[in-house]
């Protein structure tokens, strides 16, 4: 695994966690659903297997990786929620699990397919529990309100009931919620997971905003790479429970891809399916006079295909960069076998 970072005096230290799931086994069929009433057979899941990184204050830091990779699993132990099996974690200088009532009123968690606000009572009323349940400075805690439904457009909101919102409005106010009590951390497991494209953008404004004003730490997760690309320049990359890659985007695309896409548009003759294929190219697609190449710059340049293309098509237009985000990852989830 790949690292550029230290840990030494981080604002948070994670150290060899460990954390592993007795599942219990059930099998096909009445007999077997009746006979797992008196013997059950169990598995292991190993969720996270020796996991160590370190943020430093005011960084954005993307958990990425596949369905049960483990970062839900590692985002809860840092919020305090789960023990692991061994390992230390350090965040602002707490063990999240040994002095949980002291350590959550400094961070703030936002779970993109659970709620921590009332369903059935205005919104409103469930930011004033929360703010008595952190036991909040009054003045403190109005002053956040006040900047947070001005940032984040609660106005109207705040006095509908949460069954009533939109998916996008409960996530505003699900992030508001989470940032009354002035949290140093920020906690977010794929905080817009079925917003509309309109949604994203905001939220991802409103996070992005909240870091450069406050210095707020943020970690997190989620599928969508727009929402890694727009937010961090450093990702963590975890594949079974292994950390696979600790560094800047920008280094995971020098390091691990060689691919580039070339697009070309060009005048007739172009035959969709006769196109020149020039060694080290692969036509990834073509229809009427516009068709996409992959070049791999180990074999032969950008530059060198171009000028090879263009001496059987009259170009047009065209434009070269690389592969999109989710398709090195995904390469690499494929090399690694996850």
């Amino acid at each position: 695994m790949y690292s550029g970072y230290s840990n030494a005096g981080s604002f948070i230290e994670v150290k060899d966690i460990r954390k592993t799931f007795r599942v219990a086994k059930r099998r096909k069929g009445i007999g077997a659903a009746v006979l797992s009433l008196f013997t059950r057979e169990y598995q292991e899941i190993r969720a996270l297997d020796g996991i160590s990184f370190s943020l430093e204050k005011g960084e954005i830091a993307g958990f990425i990786g596949p369905n049960g990779a483990g970062k839900s699993t590692a985002i809860k132990i840092m919020s305090g929620i789960l023990v692991p099996d061994s390992g230390d974690c350090a965040v602002l200088g707490m063990c999240p699990w040994k002095v949980r009532k002291k350590y959550v009123r400094s961070i703030g968690v936002v779970f993109g397919q659970r709620t921590q606000l009332w369903w059935d009572v205005p919104v409103q009323d469930s930011f004033d529990l929360l703010g008595d349940i952190y036991k909040a400075d009054e003045r403190r805690f109005r002053e956040n309100l006040r900047e947070l439904s001005e940032i984040l457009e609660l106005g109207p909101l705040l006095r509908t009931p949460l069954r009533q919102l939109s998916l996008g409005q409960r996530m505003r106010c699900e992030i508001a919620a989470s940032l009354l009590h002035d949290p140093e951390v920020l906690f977010l497991d794929e905080p817009t997971i079925g917003l509309d494209a309109v949604s994203k953008l905001a939220v991802r404004s409103i996070i992005a905003r909240l870091n450069r004003e406050r210095n707020i730490t943020v970690i997190l997760t989620s599928h969508d790479m727009d929402d890694i690309e727009a937010l961090t320049d450093r990702i963590l990359l975890i594949g079974k429970g292994r950390l696979l890659y600790d560094g800047e985007l920008s280094k995971l695309r020098s390091r691990y891809d060689r691919l580039r896409r070339l697009e070309l548009s060009y005048e007739a003759p172009g035959i969709p399916g006769q196109l020149p294929e020039p060694e080290g190219t692969v036509l990834v697609s073509c229809k009427e006079n516009h068709a996409v190449w992959e070049v791999d710059t180990a074999v032969l340049s950008v530059r060198n295909a171009l000028r090879i293309l263009g001496e059987t098509l009259s170009i047009t237009d065209m434009s070269a960069g690389s592969r999109p985000v989710e398709e090195i990852i995904a390469s690499l989830y494929q090399e690694g076998n996850l």
